[in-house]
């Protein structure tokens, strides 16, 4: 589905997004990154840090689109993953594992359900990938959010 058939359907907005909100989002996936690295804090936290950078990442995608999310619509944090292929060209198959982080982070918060170092390393990989290739992607295509 197209960018523009998500707005039609309302499950995502216009959105004009200053620089410096950009910017702010990035640095806070930054920190989400650097505090996931914290070998001295559960798994569960390490995953659920690094998870927050991977959507930080997928919302300053959109917002560098002129789009985002329509918070009020369930179901915001798979279409910010899922558009992901549209707003900077992520192929198919990391969009597919960072939508089982997505599910994973589910289970974790709203089961109790444990996370594994496996799936704890893979999410904070993702998030380190996922950062540097969006501000690569803003730097690129949209300079004046730089």
């Amino acid at each position: 589905m197209s960018l523009e058939n998500l707005l039609k359907t309302k499950q995502l907005q216009s959105h004009d997004p200053t620089r410096e909100a950009v910017q702010r989002l990035l640095r806070a996936a930054a920190r989400n990154v650097a505090d996931a690295r914290v070998v001295k804090i559960s798994s569960e936290n390490r995953f659920d840090a690094a998870y927050k950078a991977i959507m930080q990442c997928a919302i300053a995608a959109l917002w560098a689109n002129h789009y985002r999310t329509s918070t009020s619509q369930p179901g915001h944090h798979q279409i910010a993953i899922q558009t992901l292929s549209k707003t900077i060209g992520l192929e198919q198959g990391t969009v597919i594992v960072l939508d089982a982080l997505r599910k994973q982070r589910n289970v974790s918060d709203y089961e109790g359900g444990p996370v594994s170092d496996q799936a704890m390393n893979e999410c904070i990989r993702q998030a380190e990938q996922l950062y540097k290739l969006v501000n690569s992607w803003i730097a690129t295509n949209q300079p004046d959010l730089t």
